[in-house]
């Protein structure tokens, strides 16, 4: 005789009825009418105030009409289940919908001390005549504790004119705040969406859990296939995450308006990120500026096939102040940059200050005719660096590169640079070519030299994206990674399969 447990039979049925209970709910701002039930074409709601004022149910899907403008903002406040997301979409024919807020409110959706949720495929702008704090989209858990699967895909963000004096504002922004109950994301995943023009930050997190400690990462962060460009500040940095996966992001024209310390893609306060595929080009001014980033209270972070080219402040920084303590920043640990391509990089391709164990390995850098670059920059932050091995990177130089330590900085970020690595320790090259003008070469006992550069053909350029036609996003971005791994297999052999 079979028995079964009531409970777990009712469970069972009521986990099988969600689909069955979820709704689609209409939204049109031309024909609609807020008295309408809103579940039909024909019957739709016309405000996204009645969607911000509404309950919804595991499953249901909340769809804007495309082609359709408004002027209000989008506020969430109702969960999905596991397996049954609440869903904000797009349907009909023509352009993604259109938030436009004209600076009248902080963020145009809010996505607030909730879960199971995915926003897809709105386009939003949120633009006035002075800068101010605003955001495309904020992903906001305040004491929530865990927050499980949010997605926000296939968006189109531009002309968010945030204060470049902060941060925390512009297009894309996830921050947990949790003084009384730990929050963090668990599954939160920013995927091909487009964000341009905006100040201050592209995709960016901020969190209260950075210090070590009160340390309570997000997990499963994945920030994939998103193109930035002409951004005031920094391109694309998470936060306070422990195992995140950043890769074939492409970020152009970071840095360019914030006047202040940024870079085009990187990370803080993170453990055992994975930053790949990605490329990086045209950021501005040399205070930072570099196209890639290894920052502090960080352990295990590795950067690899992506390419860099044409940053105002190099390709590569890895820093980290001196100071250090358990209580909040552990310093720079265990950085790894391998296998990337940098083309045509200025001021110094490698930066680093005060890291510990760090490892550079198998890159490929070309510096241009009448180029002058450090190639490898040691300096101070309250702190030298302790223990780099540099091993079988190959340095193509037809302009000149310089290898030393720093004597003398500047307001504008740059610095002279003096023979040796002292006080800096443990500088090791090892098994590395070097083609070209190199000034101060660094002892290299298994390294070769070779002053004149061979020839390496290649496609630099690539496929080009102008972001005020987004509907060519999509098969631009399929050419990208075609491209971007022919590159790198051109250059280093096999690569290895990825998302």
């Amino acid at each position: 005789m079979n028995f079964q447990c009531p409970g777990l039979a009712i469970a069972a049925l009521l986990v099988s009825a969600v689909p069955v209970l979820a709704a689609n709910y209409y939204i049109d701002a031309d024909k609609g009418s807020d008295a309408n039930p809103g579940t039909s074409q024909t019957t739709p709601w016309k405000s996204l105030r009645k969607v911000s004022a509404s309950d919804f149910r595991p499953g249901d899907h909340i769809l804007l009409n495309s082609g359709r403008i408004w002027h209000e903002p989008l506020q969430l406040h109702s969960s999905g289940a596991a397996n049954a997301p609440i869903v904000i979409d797009r349907y009909g024919e023509g352009p993604r919908p259109r938030l436009e807020l004209n600076g009248a409110f902080e963020d145009a959706v809010l996505v607030r001390n909730i879960e199971q949720i995915e926003v897809r495929n709105i386009e939003i702008t949120n633009h006035a005549p002075q800068p101010a704090v605003r955001r495309g989209v904020h992903i906001l858990l305040d004491n929530f504790g865990t927050a499980h699967h949010i997605v926000v895909a296939g968006l189109y963000i531009h002309d968010v004119n945030g204060t470049n004096e902060k941060k925390d504002n512009g297009g894309i922004i996830f921050s947990t705040n949790g003084p009384a109950t730990p929050s963090r994301f668990d599954d939160l995943r920013i995927e091909n969406n487009i964000v341009w023009k905006v100040d201050r930050s592209a995709i960016a997190g901020q969190s209260y859990h950075w210090p070590r400690d009160h340390w309570f990462p997000s997990l499963n962060v994945v920030i994939r296939g998103n193109y930035v460009e002409d951004i005031g500040g920094d391109g694309i940095v998470p936060w306070a995450t422990d195992g995140a996966l950043v890769e074939y992001n492409i970020a152009r024209h970071c840095n360019r308006r914030a006047g202040a310390f940024n870079a085009g893609i990187w990370q803080w306060s993170t453990d055992n990120t994975l930053l790949q595929f990605n490329e990086a080009s045209d950021t501005h001014d040399t205070r930072d500026g570099e196209g890639f980033d290894s920052d502090y209270n960080s352990r295990n972070t590795v950067f690899q096939y992506n390419y860099s080219h044409d940053n105002e402040g190099g390709f590569m920084l890895i820093c980290s102040p001196g100071q250090r303590n358990a209580a909040q920043n552990i310093g720079n640990i265990g950085t790894i940059v391998r296998h990337n391509i940098s083309h045509n990089d200025r001021t110094r391709i490698f930066h680093m200050s005060a890291v510990d164990h760090t490892t550079v390995e198998e890159n490929a850098i070309y510096v241009g005719p009448g180029l002058d670059v450090q190639m490898l920059l040691a300096s101070n932050w309250s702190g030298w660096t302790d223990d780099a091995v540099f091993s079988k990177n190959r340095f193509y130089v037809e302009g000149t590169a310089r290898y030393g330590h720093a004597s003398a900085s500047h307001p504008d970020g740059t610095y002279d640079i003096a023979p040796g690595w002292a006080p800096a320790k443990n500088i090791v090259f090892s098994g590395n070519q070097y083609f070209g003008t190199q000034i101060d070469k660094p002892e290299d006992a298994t390294g070769s030299a070779n002053p004149r550069v061979p020839t390496r053909a290649r496609d630099w350029s690539g496929p080009q994206f102008d972001p005020a036609r987004p509907d060519d996003f999509e098969a631009f971005m399929a050419k990208h990674k075609a491209w971007l791994r022919e590159l790198m297999r051109i250059e280093f052999g096999e690569i290895p399969e990825s998302h």
